[in-house]
């Protein structure tokens, strides 16, 4: 019989594939044309994240594995999910003390979704919001990679 990993093994597993989980499905987010195939792999990455964060994150890493799955199920075109876990997200942030960067990319996915369903005042309202919030993070490295990636999404209409 093989020896059971002990819970500090297994934490460490969990915090592992929940970082390469996010990392994975956020690199294929960036990809500017995915195959079909990169399409569900990237959603399966994003859930599994989801669940390793679940076993051993914090609330905060629950709400920015939803930040993945919302931005996910948008690239999708799944409206609903997106709306859903985008508004998760957004009222985790809202309601307690975050970081600057989560803040922006709550409002960011909000207008993403938004606009996946057709919103287009609550798209225009939330992107606002995430352009002003973006150009206002105080770190510059992280600055840079919140606003790479809202100009990757669509502004309101003109």
């Amino acid at each position: 019989m093989t020896e059971q990993p002990t819970q500090e093994t297994i934490d460490r597993w969990h915090r592992y594939f929940a970082i390469e989980g996010n990392n994975g499905a956020w690199d294929l987010i960036s990809k500017k044309d995915r195959t079909p195939s990169e399409n569900q792999e990237m959603l399966n990455l994003a859930y599994a994240a989801a669940f390793h964060w679940s076993k051993i994150g914090t609330p905060v890493n629950t709400a920015r594995a939803e930040i993945t799955l919302a931005h996910v199920h948008a690239l999708q075109r799944h409206g609903a999910l997106a709306i859903t876990y985008a508004q998760r997200c957004l009222d985790f942030f809202e309601n307690q003390e975050s970081a600057d960067w989560d803040i922006a990319f709550a409002h960011l996915e909000m207008a993403l979704a938004a606009s996946v369903i057709g919103d287009t005042d609550l798209h225009a309202r939330h992107y606002a919001l995430a352009e002003k919030l973006g150009t206002a993070i105080k770190e510059e490295e992280d600055r840079k990679i919140f606003l790479d990636e809202l100009g990757r999404i669509p502004g309101p209409p003109v």
